[in-house]
């Protein structure tokens, strides 16, 4: 049976398919991308798959730097960290490598290197949104590492306020990924227990969808679809 490679918009463009992390410098490419700064966290960064993903867009002569300083909950600090180091490389835009945790530093980290304004200011709060110069975020290209989260989908970053010891929505619409890759092999070298906790995580976003109240025929057959590939195929995953 040959393998299935899809594209679909929803509405970020998101390319699946087994194999297709080969084509994250195109990916790049095509954002005008030439000196990516690849964010992920510092387990990943160790692993040949972060190592592959360097390769490939090095190969293609792209400028590839790396940057795994961030926490399991980033902070703000971590944001701050991978600022100075994007800035320190004169890079161009961001790949977000990895869970959760390092798909929302690298959203916090491309929209924050165009602003004047400090993170807290773009709370999720009424239309601090506003506040942001929208011309000095960078595009991000998103490569998903778990089940879980769906940060590679969303407008927002989930960030720690150190001083407050809170953990804030910094929101914008332009903090969405431009381009997902969505290779499963990129699955296979997680740990079972690791499997195991984020398909529970994709099962509870689709039961949240499931069960609100605020009903939309598209987004039920989704999360009935979504429950019903868990249901299936989770325990044979981290089996």
């Amino acid at each position: 049976m040959s393998e299935v490679h899809v594209n679909w918009n929803y509405p970020t463009n998101i390319r699946v398919g087994s194999g297709r992390i080969k084509e994250l410098a195109e990916a790049c490419q095509h954002l005008g991308m030439q000196t990516p700064l690849l964010i992920t966290d510092p387990g990943l960064a160790a692993l040949p798959i972060v190592a592959e993903a360097l390769t490939v867009c090095r190969d293609a002569g792209l400028a590839c730097g790396l940057f795994s300083d961030i926490q399991g909950n980033p902070t703000g600090g971590d944001v701050e960290k991978g600022i100075s180091a994007f800035k320190a490389g004169d890079h161009d835009g961001v790949i977000a490598f990895g869970g959760g945790s390092a798909l929302d530093a690298a959203k916090a980290v491309a929209l924050m290197v165009g602003q004047d304004r400090p993170i807290w200011d773009f709370e999720d709060v009424g239309d601090n949104w506003t506040r942001v110069n929208a011309a000095g975020i960078v595009p991000i290209v998103a490569v998903p590492t778990t089940a879980g989260t769906g940060s590679e989908v969303g407008r927002a970053s989930v960030i720690v306020d150190e001083e407050k010891h809170l953990k804030k929505i910094i929101f914008h619409p332009k903090m969405l990924p431009a381009i997902v890759i969505l290779d499963p092999q990129l699955t296979t070298g997680l740990p079972p227990h690791l499997t195991a906790a984020t398909g529970m995580d994709a099962l509870s976003h689709n039961l949240e969808a499931l069960c609100s109240p605020f009903f939309h025929p598209l987004a039920e057959g989704i999360a009935i679809e979504g429950t019903r590939l868990v249901q299936q195929y989770l325990s044979l995953a981290v089996a």
